[in-house]
């Protein structure tokens, strides 16, 4: 997949291609089902397989005090993306300038000189232009104006959840990882640098590695079953995100506790994926309580990836 970040970087002659524009954030089902819409149409025509999103996230720019916590930085959105088979993705530098844009210039600046779209692919609730003033009524009019098709995708549902990014965020924001993940379609994840703690655990409780600070969205505080995957294996863990309230006034740390794993680690990067939520962090009265409260956690989590390994062996 070729990334871009400048409309003038696609050359000419450029072929005709087959688009689909959002933010994108967290790759989830819809996104998926969308992007893969996008290739499924492209191939036979012998068109670009094209998305266009943008960086930073809008609202980012328009109203910072409202912006949301992303559930992906660019650089792994970009990976989902290219898992689906998407050529082109169009990174285009989100300002005040482009904000500006009508829908007509919209159109005509990104869709049909640089990138000769003959098929437009969007979700329900697609906006663009200044003031959202576009919508997908609009966009099928300049699509008739300007020669290119526009197919809207319905809402995807799951269990009858919407899927959508903010939904995603709210689950998160209530500790339910499991229905977050599902509706990502794979566990909501954390990844980072692995940074030295305060040696606290070590000393006190049982050996932890810590994710550097994270400026994504993470999952509410408390303790969670987890899978930490280093160098591309993957590890049973269990995962606090909190403040280590027992040991004092801590910032946020996301520090995780690798089941039946003895050795050193090398790496110097992790993956957390959050698969369900075990309880809410908790002020003990001293180090001991704590450390038999985890190793209980450390048995649940057990417990849990039994049960897993089961229902995934029998599944049909």
């Amino acid at each position: 997949m070729r990334i871009i970040s400048n409309l003038q970087e696609v050359s000419e002659p450029f072929p005709a291609s087959v688009v689909t524009i959002g933010n994108f954030d967290g790759v989830h089902l819809a996104h998926q089902t969308l992007l893969r819409r996008v290739v499924e149409v492209a191939r036979p025509r012998g068109a670009v397989a094209t998305a266009v999103t943008f960086e930073p996230h809008p609202i980012k720019v328009l109203a910072p005090e409202h912006a949301p916590k992303l559930l992906t930085p660019l650089e792994r959105k970009a990976e989902w993306i290219e898992a689906t088979g998407i050529d082109l993705l169009v990174v285009l530098p989100f300002t005040r300038e482009l904000a500006r844009h009508s829908p007509q210039e919209f159109v005509r600046r990104v869709l049909v000189n640089p990138l000769h779209t003959i098929s437009v692919h969007v979700g329900p609730n697609f906006r663009f232009g200044y003031r959202q003033s576009g919508d997908t009524e609009v966009l099928e009019e300049l699509g008739g104006q300007e020669g290119f098709q526009v197919e809207v995708l319905p809402m995807l549902r799951v269990r009858g959840e919407r899927v959508s990014s903010t939904r995603i965020r709210e689950l998160l924001s209530e500790g339910l990882v499991h229905k977050a993940g599902r509706l990502l379609g794979r566990p909501f994840s954390s990844q980072g640098p692995i940074v030295a703690g305060l040696g606290v655990g070590h000393k006190h409780t049982v050996p932890t590695l810590n994710l550097a600070p994270v400026e994504e969205q993470l999952p509410k505080i408390g303790v969670y079953v987890t899978r930490t995957k280093l160098s591309g294996v993957d590890h049973d863990s269990v995962t606090n995100v909190g403040y280590k309230p027992t040991f004092g006034d801590h910032r946020l740390t996301v520090e995780t506790f690798l089941l039946n794993f003895s050795g050193e680690i090398s790496q110097t990067e992790m993956e957390i994926q959050f698969l369900y939520r075990l309880r809410d962090e908790i002020k003990f009265q001293n180090p001991a309580i704590l450390k038999v409260q985890i190793q209980e956690d450390a048995r649940r989590s057990l417990k849990f990836f039994r049960l897993l390994k089961h229902f995934q062996q029998h599944q049909p």
